[in-house]
C-alpha cells in the first residue's frame, strides 16, 4: 500500500486539508504537509506545483490537491510532465481514475463536499491500483503530448 502522499491547498481548501491529513496520519500515512497553514488568501498554483514537484521526483507515492472548486488546481498541476491529477467528487471517479487513468494527485473540492465524503474519496483513490492492460496504451499516448516516457 501507498504510504507517502504530499499534499497542498488553498485558502478554500485549508480546512478540508487539515481533517484529511490529520485521518491519513491515523491511517499510517507520511504526509508533506505544502500548506496552506491557514484560510488567509493563498494562489493555488504555488501549492499545484509543490505537490506536483513531489509527485515527479517521486518523494511521494501520490499527491492530494484542494481548492474551492477542484478545477483551478487540476489545471495548474497537469501542466507538469508526467502528472495525472484527477478532480474527483465522488468515490466512482476516484476508482475510476486510478484503475484507468492511473491518476497520481488526487484533486478535491473544499467547498462543493463534504468532509465525509471527501474521507471516502481519498480512501478509494489510494486502495485502488491501475489496472494496465488497455488503459496501458491511452497512458502512453497522452505521456507523448507531454514528450515524457516515464509512468
Amino acid at each position: 500500500m501507498k504510504k507517502r502522499i504530499s499534499m497542498g491547498s488553498d485558502h478554500a481548501g485549508y480546512q478540508l486539508k487539515e481533517y484529511l491529513k490529520t485521518k491519513l496520519i491515523e491511517e499510517g500515512f507520511s504526509v508533506l504537509d505544502h500548506g496552506v497553514d491557514s484560510e488567509e488568501l493563498a494562489d493555488y498554483p504555488d501549492y499545484a506545483e509543490k505537490v506536483a514537484r513531489d509527485v515527479m521526483d517521486e518523494r511521494v507515492d501520490f499527491g492530494i490537491l484542494i481548492c474551492g472548486t477542484g478545477l483551478g488546481m487540476s489545471i495548474a498541476a497537469n501542466k507538469f510532465k508526467g502528472i495525472r491529477a484527477a478532480l474527483c467528487l465522488y468515490p466512482f471517479m476516484a476508482e475510476l481514475a486510478r484503475k484507468h487513468n492511473d491518476a497520481n494527485i488526487l484533486v478535491l473540492s473544499g467547498r462543493l463536499i463534504g468532509r465525509d465524503l471527501a474521507w471516502s474519496i481519498v480512501r478509494t483513490f489510494y486502495s485502488t491500483e491501475f489496472e494496465g492492460g488497455r488503459h496501458e496504451k491511452r497512458i502512453r499516448k497522452i505521456m507523448k503530448f507531454e514528450g515524457c516516457e516515464k509512468r
